[in-house]
């Protein structure tokens, strides 16, 4: 195990453990903001949640900020803010969701990783599983004129205090390269890519392939940033084993024709659910018809999983949690079956 690849270990699904533990009801019309909603008129109870995964404890936590968009704070009224949000007061909430986070790190040098969601995770209804944008964000320089702005309302002072900026849950590949090239402006900090894989094709929602896809990750070129790690969330469980094999051979292929020149850090932070299906329409999770439950626990298969990647010694660090439904004892639970081992 000593040489084996690092592993650290990151936070879970924020959204889920606030409706599972702490009695939030989101929906489209009245939190349009998701899990950023609590920013604008319950900072406490998000702490609470937040503060329960730092506690585990974990190394990163990632900010309440991964539906955050202009348009979904003018949407969002509340007795205090009537009439929606305006621009010039998001950046106050900004900083609080960075604050907010780093109260909750639980352990002397854990970090905060400030989240950012695909355009997609801002639609009503979401549309990050599909990538089906609206014309208006259909090509890779809308994308980025959109990124662009969104993370102009964070304060330079938020920034400087994170540690990781998370692009998350990418479904399309011109989305990639606008991210790339919005974070070559935004920010020097440390950056993953994580996509998502909803099908069971080993595919982006937009037909490309998993060699495109770390291709358009990784592949140097002038004006775009090079992600510290890249990766998978938001994703089925039993999926990984797969996707994760796709990943090793298309960076050994951009290493073998020199387009890089060292493995970057791979980030894993699958669905925790037990093979409920979120449905976008009835915005509940639902099982579907003929599902068995799993016969080994989450945090034994993702844990083993993580365990066989570090042992191959391939990527530099692999950061692991989990996405929707994994909550903080289940992280715990990976955390210590992961070092029992």
């Amino acid at each position: 195990m000593a040489n084996d690849t690092p592993i650290l270990f990151l936070d879970g699904g924020l959204g889920t453990s606030l409706e599972d533990k702490y009695n939030y009801k989101f929906s489209n019309k009245t939190t349009p903001l998701w899990s950023s909603h609590p920013l604008v008129g319950d900072p406490q109870t998000l702490l609470a949640c937040q503060s329960d995964f730092g506690r585990v404890p974990v190394d990163v936590i990632e900010t309440a900020t991964y539906q955050v968009s202009v348009h979904g704070f003018a949407a969002t009224k509340t007795e205090q803010w009537p009439g929606g949000v305006d621009r010039a007061s998001i950046p106050r909430f900004l900083d609080d969701a960075v604050d907010i986070a780093e109260q909750a790190c639980g352990k002397p040098g854990a970090q905060v990783a400030l989240s950012l969601g695909p355009y997609g995770s801002t639609m009503v209804p979401g549309q990050e599983y599909s990538g089906a944008y609206d014309e208006d964000h259909n090509d890779e320089q809308a994308l980025l004129r959109w990124w662009s702005d969104r993370v102009s309302l964070f304060s330079k002072e938020s920034i400087a205090k994170v540690s990781y900026v998370a692009c998350e849950t990418l479904p399309r590949l011109d989305e990639i390269h606008a991210v790339r090239r919005m974070m070559a402006e935004f920010t020097t900090k440390p950056f993953w890519i994580a996509c998502v894989f909803p099908g069971e094709a080993p595919e982006l929602p937009d037909g490309s392939s998993i060699q495109q896809t770390v291709q358009a990750m990784l592949t140097p070129a002038a004006g775009k940033g090079q992600p510290w790690g890249i990766g998978i969330n938001c994703t089925k469980l039993h999926k990984l084993e797969r996707l994760v094999a796709c990943f090793e051979h298309a960076v050994a292929t951009l290493l073998d024709a020199g387009l890089i020149s060292s493995w970057p850090a791979l980030v894993l932070y699958p669905d925790g659910t037990n093979g409920e299906v979120y449905n976008t329409t009835t915005q509940q999770w639902e099982l579907p018809a003929g599902h068995e439950t799993p016969r080994i626990s989450w945090e034994k298969h993702l844990g083993d999983l993580v365990l066989q990647i570090a042992q191959r010694r391939k990527w530099s660090t692999i950061l692991v949690g989990g996405c929707c439904k994994a909550s903080h004892s289940d992280l715990q639970k990976l955390i210590e079956h992961v070092r029992r081992v």
